[in-house]
């Protein structure tokens, strides 16, 4: 796989680790303050995971995926 694409799925995994990690210190958690830093890590979760399967399709799309 390129180089290029294989960062993208990366990344695809990372986002996989950080909502999972997301989850776990939800559950776990204390007090509201953690809430807050799990949450945001969730939304940047969806957020990089939505852009970087945007970036594998246009690849695909454009003959760049192999």
């Amino acid at each position: 796989m390129k180089a290029l694409n294989d960062n993208l799925v990366r990344i695809l995994k990372l986002t996989r680790e950080m909502l999972a990690l997301s989850d776990e210190g939800d559950r776990d958690r204390d007090d509201s303050s953690c809430g807050i830093i799990y949450g945001i890590l969730r939304d940047t979760g969806y957020k990089l995971r939505k852009l970087a399967e945007e970036e594998c399709d246009k690849h695909k799309k454009l003959g760049k995926w192999n």
